[in-house]
């Protein structure tokens, strides 16, 4: 890996000498607002050249960022739409358990809660068990 990048750094800064030298010609350079002073037509060629690459990397960069981001808002949202379903799942169970008789029901035939264990004394100090429900 490190030589191919020493090959490429290599090639480029080839390419950027043989533009130097073939374009040896002195231009000015217009900037609309103000007036840079002539230089090189090869240096020039490069400036701009390296000008674009580092604008292209800092773009590229920016909408890959805007893309992640999309993808993981996506990701996120089918994980909520997943989680919503086993919540709504989840309480269906809760109310059908809610809803099922339990065993005092069908042992005894009423709820549990709704009866009530009261103990009646006899006049002979006998205890009666009686039951009794609730209102």
């Amino acid at each position: 890996m490190r030589f191919l990048l020493f090959v490429l750094l290599f090639l480029s800064f080839a390419y950027a000498l043989g533009l130097v030298l073939a374009n040896n010609t002195e231009v000015g350079v217009n900037l609309i607002f103000s007036q840079a002073p002539a230089m090189n037509l090869g240096l020039l060629l490069i400036l701009c050249l390296i000008l674009g690459v580092v604008i292209g990397i800092l773009l590229s960069i920016l909408i890959f960022r805007v893309l992640q981001n999309k993808w993981e808002i996506s990701r996120l949202q089918k994980a909520n739409t997943n989680l919503q379903e086993q919540l709504t799942q989840a309480n269906i169970v809760i109310d059908r358990q809610a809803n099922s008789p339990t065993v005092e029901d069908a042992v005894y035939g009423s709820t549990a809660s709704n009866v009530q264990d009261t103990t009646a004394v006899k006049m002979d100090n006998q205890p009666i068990l009686t039951k009794h429900k609730r209102d």
